[in-house]
Order: C-alpha cells, then sequence, then structure tokens
C-alpha cells in the first residue's frame, strides 16, 4: 500500500535520516518558506460537481441527503428533477466545455495574485484529476474527460510566476469506507489506507503543488496520520523545501494550533496582531465558495470591500484567499473576473506596500479608523493605506512620530505632499493632492509612504 511510503520515515529517525519527525513539536518547529509571507494575496477557486446544480452552496449534497436535509434544497431537487435523480447524476453534466486554462491564467495573473489554491478535491469526493482511487467520480472519467488540475498546473506554471497550490478534503461526506470508519470509532483505517492516502500522496507527486491546504479533517490526527504525512512531505516529497501547509490536519486541537499557517476559521479576520503566521480565506460571493446562480449582486463583494479586507489582513500579519467560484462549463463568470482585475490594477499601483511588506508597530491608527499600516523589512518606509478620501483633502495621522526630515509620497503620484506636525506635536496632518479623475492613478484606496517616521 502506498500508505507505507510515509510510514517509512517512522523507522528512519533511528538512521538519523529525516529532518522533521512525525510529531506536532518537531513538524510544528519547521519555519515557513518565505515565499508564502511575501505573498501576502492568493486566489481560491472552489470548482467541482457541486457548480452543476450551483444552488445554495458546495455544501449541495450535504444539504439535500444529509442529516437533516435542508427544505429548500429538497425543494429545489423535487421542483427541477425527475424522482429519482441521485446527486452522481450531476456528474456527466459538470462538462468544463468553456475551460481554457490559459485565459484562466491570465486572470489569475491579471489579479496580482502570488498564489493559486484550487480544489483537486472537495467534501463531495469528486477528483479533479484522474486519481486510481477515484474510479468513475473523477474528472477524467465523466464529465469533461480531461485532467482538469494538470491543465491548470501547467497554464499557471508555464505564462505566470504565481505558486500553484491545491485544496485537499482529507473526508467525503458519503464515502462507505469513511461512513464504515466513523462507525468503528474511527479504529479501522479503511478509508483512509485505500482512498485519502493514495489520493493526497499522488497530488503531490502528480503536481507538486506548493501549497497543500488541508480541509475536512472530521477525524483524530490518529487516523489521518497527519503527523506521518506532514514530516514525510517536509522530507522526502518533491516539494519538501518550498512547500506550504495550512492547519486543519484533525478534527478538534489542530486549528489555530498546528501546521505551516493558521486559518483557524474561514473568513478569519482578528483585526489585531498575531504571533503566528495566518490567512484570511474568503469568498467575493458573500455566502459560498463554489459558484451559485441564485446570488444578487448585493450578495458580491465590491472592490473597495475587498481591498478593506486585504489591508486590514497584511497590516495584522496575514495573508489574504480570496475565492471565485467557476461555473460547471468552466467560465469565470464577468463579476468575479471584474474584481479580479480591478485588484490586480489596485495592486499594481500600491504594490510597493504590500508585497513583502511586514506589520508596522501600529496595525489601525489610534485616531483615524480608515488608516491600516505596513512596513518593511528594513525599516526604511512606513505605508500608511488611507481607506476613505477626506472631504477637506487633508488626512490626520496619529500613530507615526515625524521628524523635520520627514518625507511623505503617494504611491501612484509623483510629487511629494505637504505635511504639518498634528497639535501640540503629535501626529501629522497630511495634505492630500486635488486630483482629477485624469490624474487619479488608482481608485477605492491610497497608500502613503512615509520616510523618516518612527
Amino acid at each position: 500500500m502506498r500508505i507505507l511510503l510515509i510510514l517509512a520515515c517512522l523507522t528512519l529517525p533511528l538512521l538519523g535520516s529525516c529532518q522533521y519527525q512525525p510529531n506536532w513539536d518537531s513538524i510544528d518547529s519547521r519555519p515557513l518558506p518565505a515565499w508564502y509571507d511575501d505573498a501576502k494575496f492568493g486566489i481560491f477557486m472552489h470548482w467541482g460537481v457541486y457548480s452543476v446544480p450551483s444552488f445554495f452552496s458546495e455544501w449541495f449534497w450535504d444539504r439535500w441527503q444529509g442529516d437533516p436535509p435542508y427544505p429548500s434544497v429538497v425543494n429545489f431537487m423535487k421542483e427541477n428533477f425527475r424522482p429519482g435523480f441521485t446527486y452522481a447524476d450531476f456528474g456527466p453534466m459538470f462538462t468544463a466545455e468553456f475551460f481554457d486554462p490559459n485565459a484562466w491564467a491570465d486572470i489569475l495573473e491579471a489579479s496580482g495574485a502570488n498564489y493559486v489554491v484550487l480544489t483537486s478535491k472537495h467534501h463531495e469526493g469528486f477528483t479533479m484529476w484522474p486519481s486510481n482511487a477515484s474510479w468513475n467520480w473523477n474528472a477524467k472519467d465523466i464529465g469533461p474527460k480531461r485532467d482538469l488540475v494538470g491543465e491548470l498546473a501547467a497554464a499557471v506554471r508555464s505564462r505566470t510566476k504565481i505558486h500553484f497550490g491545491l485544496y485537499f478534503s482529507l473526508f467525503e461526506w458519503f464515502h462507505p469506507l469513511f461512513l464504515y470508519d466513523k462507525a468503528n470509532g474511527f479504529q479501522t483505517r479503511e478509508y483512509r489506507n485505500q482512498i485519502m492516502m493514495p489520493q493526497i500522496m499522488d497530488i503531490v507527486n502528480s503536481y507538486k503543488p506548493d501549497i497543500v491546504w488541508a480541509d475536512g479533517a472530521n477525524a483524530p490526527d490518529s487516523y489521518w496520520n497527519s503527523t506521518e504525512f506532514l514530516a514525510w512531505l517536509y522530507n522526502e516529497s518533491p516539494v519538501k523545501d518550498q512547500v506550504v501547509v495550512n492547519d486543519r490536519w484533525c478534527k478538534s486541537g489542530c486549528l489555530c494550533k498546528h501546521g505551516g499557517y493558521f486559518t483557524c476559521n474561514d473568513r478569519y479576520d482578528p483585526g489585531k496582531l498575531q504571533n503566528h503566521k495566518w490567512e484570511n480565506a474568503m469568498t467575493v460571493d458573500m455566502s459560498s465558495w463554489g459558484y451559485v446562480r441564485t446570488t444578487p449582486l448585493s450578495g458580491i463583494f465590491d472592490i473597495h470591500g475587498l481591498i478593506q479586507k486585504l489591508v486590514r489582513t497584511i497590516s495584522c500579519g496575514g495573508n489574504l484567499l480570496l475565492n471565485v467560484g467557476p461555473t460547471h462549463d468552466g467560465r469565470i463568470v464577468p463579476i468575479f473576473e471584474e474584481r479580479l482585475r480591478q485588484m490586480g490594477s489596485w495592486l499594481k499601483v500600491n504594490g510597493e506596500g504590500v508585497y513583502g511588506s511586514i506589520p508596522w508597530r501600529k496595525q489601525n491608527d489610534t485616531v483615524n479608523p480608515d488608516v491600516w499600516y505596513t512596513t518593511t523589512k528594513k525599516s526604511d518606509a512606513v505605508y500608511a493605506f488611507l481607506l476613505k478620501w477626506p472631504q477637506n483633502n487633508t488626512v490626520y495621522i496619529d500613530a507615526p512620530v515625524a521628524e523635520q526630515n520627514t518625507n511623505v509620497t503617494m504611491l501612484g503620484y509623483g510629487q511629494p505632499l505637504k505635511w504639518e506636525m498634528g497639535p501640540a506635536y503629535q501626529g501629522m496632518n497630511i495634505m492630500l493632492p486635488f486630483l482629477n479623475p485624469s490624474q487619479t492613478t488608482c481608485r477605492w484606496a491610497w497608500v502613503l509612504k512615509l520616510r523618516n517616521v518612527f
């Protein structure tokens, strides 16, 4: 069995061959590869058979036939599909005929993201690559009859410098082997040995992802062999030097505690500096990760709201992983594409204060709630993110301590800005330029670059 490959590391420490041991103390001691902290912004893509009904959310199957079922989902099926229709019948309808991996890669590039995470398998169990452990429930055997993971990985790597990552659900809602192990209190390991472990080893060896984004760890880490897998990933895998992982490796006791970086919960946004690298995984659609046809415009974040999320996140030491859900036929719908391109246009002007930045001594201004801060690793500049343009064109910020040689500029605007000390030499009053639309290099938020402040 392939599981024996990762168990081999259990004996290798006796020979001095394993740097990281299969326990959390050792796994958690691994330094996070620097590229991830520098990246700041990534794109999440939830795509699967749930994109066919595109109703309610990516949890459609569970909400239809789980315990308890959701009446709205049950009624949707009764009103729109024949009696006896099964979730598996959606499989051939997941066609992806308009999926153009090169076009997707170009949109990802235009977004300004430095990494992308695609769902290789969600809780429904459908694999987006030709897994040998998911016969007839994968994108090669039915539906598109294509290796969707492989095609996007190749396009991203050939057309961009974006890091390619994969989401992987450890469990499956209705897989009989998982339900068998669950009924046995997870003392048996049939699902893990025959399905989960071969699949996760396969995506690492076949597609060499820079991120392994685990989810659905609805069992103890001892059942999943989480630490054994991560020891193999860090010591022996083809991505051992650059791979990063999150914290979703067991049912309880892992979130916000173990792993490479912390996600803690969906849409995690603490609003204050954290002592460990973290990620805010959130969605352009306010309610769903998968594509939902009924989402109104009011249910979509506008670009100003998304930039606010990015700024808050990076000021507090996190990365933003922003999700869009493609359609069953392989399209990124225009409203999602627009948001991604808007983000990219803003980052093209203001990325200097974002990429590679680190938190400053203050995250949010003490007086002005519309101002957040970052700084550089050399501490040679402080970036003040202004989320709201003041009506009188003068912004007061309280946190920086200015000196006579303090210099203030605005990213995208070539001239130095005038400023003066605040009341009692506390803070700064900064005079913003009067700009007409032809002089405006960006919208939605602006970044002041402060030199010689502390």
